[in-house]
């Protein structure tokens, strides 16, 4: 018999995290998709009851970096920004490496982290995955955030 708690087709449960601390780390490179991606992750926080602050970095590379920086003083984070490819590979850095660094993140330090950095070809694929009432990946990036804080007070990792 199966222990298991959700199911395939359900979504992570997010109970427990009323008052949790998020903190929002956001790139505004691209302000009005930044803005669209907030909104989504602040509604999606609220609704569940957690708390949030927010703060703003140069660019998506120094993401990862905040977040180390603030680890000590919140629950869980929500990592925000847009990277939209170029002419360079400069593109390819900044999404493999941020990426990587939240991914470091999480595993060794055992943080609560939903990454919300859109990587697109183009702004018309970063407005359809950051409206809210689209594809929301700002939502989306704040509820894998509370799910991540809710396993951590499920196993005693606060």
């Amino acid at each position: 018999m199966s222990t298991r708690t959700e199911t395939p087709t359900a979504r992570p449960a997010v109970a427990g995290v009323k008052g949790a601390r998020i903190l929002i780390v956001e790139s505004r490179y691209y302000a009005d998709i930044a803005d669209a991606l907030i909104e989504g992750a602040e509604r999606e926080i609220g609704k569940n009851g957690a708390l949030c602050e927010r703060i703003v970095v140069p660019g998506a590379f120094e993401i990862p970096g905040a977040i180390a920086l603030a680890a000590d003083h919140y629950d869980g984070f929500v990592a925000l920004g847009c990277v939209i490819r170029g002419e360079t590979t400069h593109y390819d850095t900044v999404c493999e490496e941020s990426a990587r660094g939240l991914m470091d993140l999480s595993i060794h330090y055992d943080l609560a982290i939903g990454n919300g950095i859109i990587t697109v070809e183009d702004e018309d694929q970063a407005w359809a995955r950051a409206k809210p009432e689209e594809l929301d990946k700002g939502g989306g990036a704040a509820k894998a955030c509370l799910a991540m804080v809710a396993l951590k007070h499920r196993w005693g990792l606060e």
